[in-house]
């Protein structure tokens, strides 16, 4: 039996070993910052050792030397950001921007995609597009159920046969075998919006059996067809049928009309957490949604059979009658023209960044005639100010409440798309952290780390731990902002010193060393993944 003395020396040596006390050689060391951990706890003072891609060390390596040593003293030192819902996938792949800076600029080391039920089928071949040019960040990947649907069924608006519908596990299992982390829904967009709720759980299940996550788009944000509290309990539904974990993304309660409802969604997902479903959403931290005028104001039945099916409807009376009406009845759930801003429009530049009704004033147009017109040149993308900052606050609360920022890097320096692009973490912490007080610090490094890697199945990101995969950001808590607006977007943030992805410097000192160390990330292979 151990004596209190020999528990105490071997408690000491233990500590000793854990702080790195030893003399000790690492390929990294990141000395005095004020560490949060990712996990929700406060600050504290420590030393960070990186050998091999991984977190050798933590605590005092004061003793300790390694191949770079950087001085964080009065700095932050945070796991890198993990965003959930991102556009970024056609972009990450090309050569132009592959090296993903306006996300390393956030904080940002590993990005979701294919959100919104949106993006390739076929896994592998996007998986070699993808690290084709080497990534700047890490990239998982869902598979989309939009996508999937559409190869199968096309623009329809019915339900699968069940030959129909076995090919679409078929491909959902293909995919979730290439490594793909869950199942993305759009059902408010088309073709998701022609499915019924039984569809989506029966693909959903085969997502369940690899341990995977189901994300979506709410059928409805507002009140368009069945209402948001009813398209959340959608959501919650399905993760129960099909036993996995459901993510009601960006969540927000959208339009004047439903202004307020955040609490009922609080409570409707709350009593599925405590009836056993897992249930958890994501938020951007911004008051205006974006999405195409198509998706904004078009609805769903004029839709039916894709562009064409919808310019043919254009062109009958009686049927464009019907279609203004749902326009203007749309235009009128965001909060009217006034609050809608062009994004892009790759016919007419000179209508980006202005609103609707200033577009429709100039031309001598309604607001739904305007919309006519640009349907009929190919659409234009839109940034809709539709969202309370009440509603924000209360949603960003929730402890089951992540960051995404919805955004693209797809057309970087192209039009006046929304901020998020390129502004949503800073912004995060410097609004509702630092000027705004909705939360804490802690709170809001935890939903951009360890809350979204345990959500979405990455074990080893997302905390500052020995063991971990080091991916990790250092920051200036007062200098970090995000620069970009809604009518100047086209600006890196600032006040990220140091990025460390996979254990390489893609930040240092503030300047970008293009490193190219990010991976496609494969469900259930620690740290591994694909090329880069």
């Amino acid at each position: 039996m151990r004596t209190k003395g020999a528990l105490f020396a071997a408690t000491v040596l233990m500590h000793v070993l854990i702080a790195g006390s030893v003399h000790a050689q690492y390929d990294l060391i990141i000395r005095g910052a004020r560490m949060l951990d990712g996990m929700g706890n406060p600050w504290r003072y420590a030393d960070v050792a990186v050998s091999g891609g991984t977190i050798a060390a933590v605590g005092d390596l004061s003793t300790s030397t390694a191949d770079r040593a950087i001085d964080a003293v009065g700095l932050y030192l945070a796991p890198g950001f993990i965003d959930v819902h991102t556009h970024d996938g056609p972009g990450l792949a090309t050569p132009e921007l592959s090296h993903a800076r306006p996300l390393l600029a956030q904080g940002i080391t590993t990005v979701f995609i294919n959100p919104d039920g949106g993006g390739p089928t076929d896994l592998v071949v996007q998986q070699e597009r993808l690290v084709e040019h080497g990534l700047g960040v890490n990239v998982a990947q869902l598979v989309s159920h939009g996508s999937v649907r559409r190869d199968v069924i096309g623009m329809a608006d019915r339900a699968p046969t069940a030959d129909e519908l076995r090919e679409m596990r078929d491909i959902v299992r293909r995919g979730m075998e290439a490594g793909a982390f869950g199942l993305s829904s759009g059902l408010y967009y088309a073709p998701g919006s022609f499915a019924e709720t039984e569809e989506v759980i029966e693909l959903a299940k085969v997502v369940s059996e690899f341990g995977g996550v189901y994300q979506s788009h709410i059928r409805d944000e507002a009140d368009y067809n069945i209402g948001v509290v009813a398209a959340v309990d959608e959501v919650i539904d399905i993760a129960r049928e099909a036993r996995v974990k459901g993510i009601v993304t960006h969540i927000k309660a959208l339009g004047p009309r439903v202004w307020g409802y955040s609490q009922a969604l609080v409570q409707r997902i709350d009593r599925a957490r405590e009836a056993g479903i897992e249930v958890y959403a994501d938020q951007y931290p911004y008051a205006a949604s974006g999405t195409s005028i198509t998706g904004a104001l078009v609805p769903r039945w004029a839709q039916v059979g894709g562009g064409d099916g919808l310019i043919a409807r254009l062109d009958s009376a009686e049927t464009l009658a019907r279609l203004k009406a749902d326009v203007l009845e749309n235009l009128d759930r965001r909060g009217g023209a006034a609050r809608l801003q062009f994004q892009l429009h790759r016919a007419d530049s000179s209508i980006e960044g202005r609103t609707m009704q200033e577009v429709a004033d100039e031309r001598g147009l309604e607001p739904v005639d305007l919309v006519v017109e640009l349907l009929r040149a190919g659409g234009a993308s839109l940034v809709s100010f539709n969202m309370l900052e009440s509603d924000i606050a209360t949603l960003m609360r929730q402890p089951w409440t992540m960051t995404s920022s919805d955004g693209s890097i797809t057309h970087l320096g192209r039009g006046v798309p929304h901020p998020r692009w390129y502004g949503t973490f800073p912004r995060k912490i410097r609004k509702y952290v630092i000027e705004d007080g909705v939360i804490d610090l802690e709170t809001a490094i935890r939903s951009m780390t360890s809350l979204s890697a345990g959500v979405m199945g990455l074990p080893d990101r997302g905390v500052i731990r020995a063991g971990a995969v080091a991916d990790l950001v250092v920051f200036d808590f007062q200098r970090l902002r995000d620069v970009a607006t809604f009518q100047d977007p086209h600006h890196y943030s600032e006040g990220v010193v140091y990025v460390v992805v996979n254990g390489e410097l893609a930040i240092d000192g503030e300047k970008f060393t293009d490193v190219m160390s990010g991976r496609v990330l494969v469900r259930g292979e620690r740290g591994a993944g694909s090329g880069g």
